[in-house]
């Protein structure tokens, strides 16, 4: 009964998100060829077979295209390559990114250099633009990636589904943290394996089965509430576990759209899964604090009222696979 605040709480911060995953981060990437030339590659997340989202790139004044742009739409996305000259170099010039205030989106920057070294940012609506550094630091790959993984995990509304159907069945803080621990063991596992290559599933059936384990644990909530003693509320960490394992799928799927930096990729996994932990016991922690401090006055809700939740949660999850499969 005290969950039912909670549970209403966070439909309303995710009332225009009811979408999972479509906020996606172009990407531009810089492969230095030469001391002062490019190739430049520029993926932006598609609208539709022929659209994209309206975002530019503005480089100093020092830089000219030497090639015409070969364009490409596939796999939800447009994307652009061609060669860059920047005369004396492009160390100490400033790049931004026009059109960004304008979306939700965020922009992945890698500039890959003769010398090996790499220099990864991350570009938002706020800050729009980056200057290119003489010396790149370790630090900012790990700053970037850091927050692409918290922010990635903030803005999968399926995942955190998942999470709050977790959150309304499990009762008692050791078995909510042990249920929470498994989930986050799994997922850590299986999207390091994916990111490394040591795993590969297509994403639209990773998407579906995302889909219906939320359907699964909202089904569970409704059987407990009918004090109904099924496998989910025996054993909540051996469901979060599995379906855990997927949902790392999805991470990796989403790390993969961000691209990795050469010679940083140990690194750069290691702070967006740190991220993803970070967005995700904040959350928890967040979620937890909801429902300790509503406890008093969710009683006073109709009887009927705890039903609206998992009957939500499940049905947002059904549209979620039906649209899936179909899109197989």
């Amino acid at each position: 009964m005290r969950r039912r605040v909670y549970c209403w709480a966070l439909f309303a911060c995710l009332a225009g998100r009811l979408f999972a995953h479509e906020v996606r981060p172009a990407y531009l990437q810089l492969h230095q060829v030469s001391v002062d030339t490019y190739l430049v590659f520029w993926k932006v997340p598609a609208l539709g077979e022929n659209l994209r989202l309206s975002l530019s790139l503005e480089f100093p004044q020092n830089c000219t295209r030497q090639t015409e742009p070969r364009a490409l739409f596939a796999n939800g996305s447009y994307s652009e390559q061609w060669v860059l000259k920047c005369t004396g170099g492009l160390e100490g010039g400033r790049v931004a990114v026009g059109g960004l205030p304008a979306t939700l989106t965020d922009v992945i920057v890698r500039i890959e250099r003769l010398d090996g070294s790499t220099q990864v940012t991350r570009l938002t609506s706020s800050v729009t633009s980056f200057q290119v550094e003489v010396t790149p630091g370790r630090f900012e790959v790990a700053r970037t990636y850091l927050a692409l993984g918290i922010k990635h995990i903030l803005s999968g509304v399926d995942h955190l589904l998942f999470v709050s159907g977790l959150l309304l069945l499990v009762t008692g803080f050791r078995r909510l943290l042990f249920t929470i621990s498994a989930f986050t063991l799994s997922h850590t596992v299986t999207l390091t394996l994916a990111t490394l290559s040591f795993v590969h599933v297509p994403p639209a059936p990773v998407e579906a089965v995302i889909a219906l384990s939320i359907l699964f644990v909202a089904y569970e909530v409704v059987r407990k509430a009918g004090h109904s003693n099924g496998l989910a509320q025996r054993a909540p960490w051996l469901v979060a576990f599995t379906f855990g394992l997927l949902h790392g799928l999805g991470f990796a799927g989403g790390l993969s759209a961000a691209g990795l930096p050469a010679g940083h990729i140990p690194l750069a996994l290691a702070f967006f899964s740190a991220g993803v932990e970070v967005g995700h016991l904040s959350f928890v922690t967040a979620a937890v604090f909801l429902i300790t401090a509503s406890r008093g006055w969710t009683m006073k809700l109709p009887s009927w009222s705890w039903r609206i939740p998992p009957y939500a949660i499940g049905g947002l999850a059904s549209y979620w696979l039906i649209a899936r499969l179909a899109a197989f």
